[in-house]
């Protein structure tokens, strides 16, 4: 019997191993969401973000599909990558969660909100309905830096990194599509303001070096090691 319960244990702590950014991301995302709803929930003064080139992006409801697609196009990824290559999807997490805290974090000392959604809609029709159901379930506080655009722009770091990838340029170029999609669906249908866009843009540039600088470096120094 405990030879029994040893070899379950074994395989449950290779099971772990095998999937650690899988269950680490799993982990984080539960208390992450934890701190994400108290946020939305306190009763704080909010500074409202308020961007010049806001005004001249017009409004376009068909740009909530790419944004609620955002959260299958995250998961998946992250899951796929998890469980097919393993060294791609410990940055990946790395990645992700490292920006997700600085947002936790951002909104926790500067809480922040917009005033850009449209109290009227010209239109009437499924987009529409749509977006006001996301209007009704999330306010638009705690928007900086979009968590929207720094995790679309991981996916796509990722997928376009990854072995998992290689010689599929069909998918590839399908996921960098959806993935610009969504971080242009942020302003288009008012989500976020252009500034979220731009600071998450910037934040991922910073994380990229800081999350793939060993990688890189690691490249280089097997390439000199080869032209030798």
């Amino acid at each position: 019997m405990k030879e029994k319960a040893g070899h379950i244990c074994r395989q449950a702590s290779g099971l772990v191993m095998q999937y650690k950014s899988l269950a680490v991301m799993t982990v984080y995302a539960f208390f992450y969401l934890i701190a994400f709803f108290y946020l939305e929930r306190r009763d704080v003064a909010v500074h409202e973000i308020n961007f010049g080139i806001d005004d001249y992006i017009p409004f376009c409801e068909i740009f909530i599909v790419p944004y609620l697609l955002w959260f299958a196009y995250v998961a998946f990824t992250v899951v796929f990558l998890c469980i097919r290559d393993q060294e791609e999807s410990d940055k990946l997490v790395a990645f992700l969660m490292a920006g997700m805290t600085i947002f936790i974090v951002v909104s926790a000392v500067f809480p922040n909100g917009h005033n850009l959604r449209p109290k009227v809609f010209e239109r009437d029709n499924i987009f529409i309905d749509l977006i006001r159901h996301l209007y009704a379930t999330d306010t638009p506080t705690n928007i900086l830096p979009s968590i929207h655009v720094y995790n679309s722009v991981a996916i796509m770091i990722a997928v376009w990194r990854s072995r998992c990838f290689a010689g599929h340029n069909i998918i590839k170029t399908l996921m960098m599509g959806l993935g610009a999609s969504i971080i242009c669906s942020t302003v288009l249908i008012k989500q976020h303001s252009m500034l979220d866009v731009l600071l998450a843009l910037l934040l991922s540039a910073v994380m990229y070096s800081i999350c793939y600088k060993r990688t890189a470096v690691r490249e280089k120094s097997v390439f000199t090691i080869r032209i030798k």
